[in-house]
């Protein structure tokens, strides 16, 4: 798989690959395309060397032996970047080295499959970076992303689109959703808005007044 352009002025978004189950190349190669940076978690840099993919940071605790300085000879320029910070994950620090370099989105794959732990860590831990970082998590079924307060997107009919709240949303409203909700509630493991779907090709219209509410837009 060919390098990643370069972009100036960061003005699209990062790249983050961690170590979860792969995406296709078809996938990656289009997030590829305009990447400004490219951040491989430590773990996936093995994998990623046999796509033949140029990256620009390689971050992580570096732990079980792992010595990033062995692949400062395969990738050059290479950015090592130790996180030994045991109370965050590897893509928690991944995110917030982002925040610090004031790039203001990115594209995360290979964060979801493999270990469910993991997947429900890396999903629910875009809610705390809502007010600093645009995050989109991406895989061959999913692309999933933190809703704004109102949220307008125009989408096909039959798009599959579900709403999970992280604890307790309330006040939601939408308009176009084949399931309307009209000043509900979704708490996470009693109700949530799974497999809804667009009702009309157009406008959907998707309201909430408190809470962290995910939407994924899915496919089989």
């Amino acid at each position: 798989m060919s390098s990643h352009h370069i972009v100036r002025d960061d003005q699209e978004p990062a790249l983050i690959i961690a170590n979860g189950a792969e995406c296709s190349q078809e996938l990656l190669g289009q997030l590829l395309e305009w990447s400004p940076i490219v951040i491989v978690l430590d773990s996936a840099m093995d994998r990623i060397l046999d796509l033949n993919i140029k990256v620009d940071v390689l971050l992580g605790d570096f732990d079980r032996g792992f010595d990033p300085e062995y692949y400062k000879e395969r990738q050059f320029p290479l950015e090592i970047v130790h996180t030994p910070n045991q109370d965050k994950t590897d893509l928690e620090k991944a995110f917030e080295y982002l925040i610090e370099r004031k790039i203001p989105a990115v594209n995360v794959v290979w964060a979801t499959g493999k270990r469910a732990d993991h997947t429900i860590t890396n999903i629910t831990s875009i809610v705390q970076y809502r007010n600093n970082l645009k995050i989109v998590m991406l895989d061959d079924h999913s692309k999933i992303f933190l809703l704004p307060k109102r949220f307008e997107k125009w989408y096909p009919a039959s798009t599959p689109i579900s709403l999970i709240p992280i604890g307790n949303v309330s006040g939601i409203h939408s308009e176009n959703l084949f399931y309307p909700l009209k000043n509900d509630t979704l708490t996470i493991g009693y109700r949530t808005g799974s497999s809804n779907h667009v009702l009309h090709d157009g406008i959907v219209i998707i309201e909430h007044d408190e809470g962290d509410l995910l939407l994924m837009e899915c496919m089989d």
